[in-house]
C-alpha cells in the first residue's frame, strides 16, 4: 500500500477557495494532482491570483452560498470544465458576534439567518446538487469544514457554532445515508487556525488563545488543507462519518 496522496484524475470543487483555510485547500488539491473548481464570494482579485499562481487544471467562479437556486448551476459548470465531480469541499463560511445579550432583535434574527444560509443551507443544497452527479458516476466525497465551536458552545457567536453543528450532523446524515450510492461523508472542525477570519482575535487576545492550546502553538491552513487531501483519497474511505478535529488537543472529545 503506498501512502502517497495522488489526485490526479479527480476533479474537485471547493467553496470560499480564494483565501484563508480554502486557498490552502485548493493549493494542496492541486499539488496532489486533482484538477480544481474554486468558488469566491467578494474577493475577485485573490481568487484571480491564485487562479493565475496554479496556471493550469483550475477554474474559478463567483458564488454566494446563500443564494441556493444557482448551486445546481455551479455543479453543472465544474462537470463541463473538467468532465467530472468526484469531490466535493464545502468551506466557505461566515462569522461575526451576535451576542445573547446584545438589543436588536431584528439584527439577531438577520445574523442567524445569513449564517445558516451560508454555512449550513449553502453546504446542504451544493451536497444535494453534487449527490446528483456522483451517484451515476461510481461515486464521490463530500468533505465539510465544520469548526471546534460546532461541539464547544461559543459565547458571542452562537449561531455560528450552532451552524457547524448542524453542518457535523449534515455530515453524519449523508454517510449514514448515501454509503449505498458510493457517496462518502467527512467532516473536519479546526481550532483557531492562523488565517484572516482569526486575526482579530488573534491580534487582541494571542497569549490567551495559545494557552489553551497544549502544543503551545495556532495551526496554519496548511494543517486543515493535508486532512482534507488525505480525506479526498482512498485512504479515508473508512473514515466515513468521522469528524476529525485540528485543534491541536485545545478540545478534546
Amino acid at each position: 500500500m503506498t501512502l502517497a496522496i495522488d489526485l490526479t484524475g479527480s476533479v474537485v470543487l471547493v467553496t470560499g477557495g480564494s483565501r484563508g483555510i480554502g486557498a490552502a485547500i485548493v493549493r494542496a488539491l492541486h499539488s496532489a494532482g486533482a484538477s480544481v473548481f474554486f468558488t469566491f464570494a467578494s474577493r475577485r482579485d485573490d481568487a484571480n491570483a491564485l487562479a493565475n499562481e496554479l496556471s493550469e487544471r483550475v477554474a474559478v467562479a463567483q458564488c454566494d452560498l446563500a443564494d441556493g437556486i444557482v448551486l445546481p448551476d455551479l455543479v453543472s459548470a465544474c462537470v463541463s470544465r473538467f468532465g467530472g465531480l468526484h469531490t466535493l469541499v464545502n468551506n466557505a463560511g461566515i462569522f461575526n458576534a451576535n451576542p445573547f445579550d446584545g438589543d436588536d432583535f431584528a439584527a439577531w434574527r438577520a445574523g442567524w439567518r445569513r449564517t445558516f444560509d451560508v454555512n449550513l443551507f449553502g453546504a446542504a443544497d451544493l451536497a444535494w446538487a453534487a449527490m446528483r452527479h456522483m451517484r451515476g458516476n461510481g461515486g464521490g466525497r463530500i468533505i465539510n469544514i465544520a469548526s471546534r465551536a460546532a461541539h464547544r458552545g461559543e459565547l458571542d457567536f452562537a449561531d455560528y457554532g450552532a451552524s457547524k453543528a448542524a453542518l457535523v450532523n449534515l455530515t453524519k446524515s449523508i454517510a449514514r445515508s448515501c454509503a449505498k450510492d458510493g457517496v462518502l461523508a467527512f467532516a473536519v472542525a479546526p481550532g483557531f487556525i492562523e488565517t484572516e477570519m482569526a486575526a482579530r482575535d488573534l491580534a487582541a487576545r494571542r497569549d490567551e488563545i495559545v494557552a489553551e492550546i497544549p502544543i503551545g502553538w495556532v495551526g496554519t491552513p496548511d494543517h486543515v488543507a493535508g486532512i482534507v487531501a488525505f480525506l479526498a483519497s482512498p485512504m479515508g474511505d473508512y473514515l466515513n462519518g468521522a469528524t476529525v478535529d485540528v485543534n491541536g488537543g485545545s478540545y478534546v472529545r
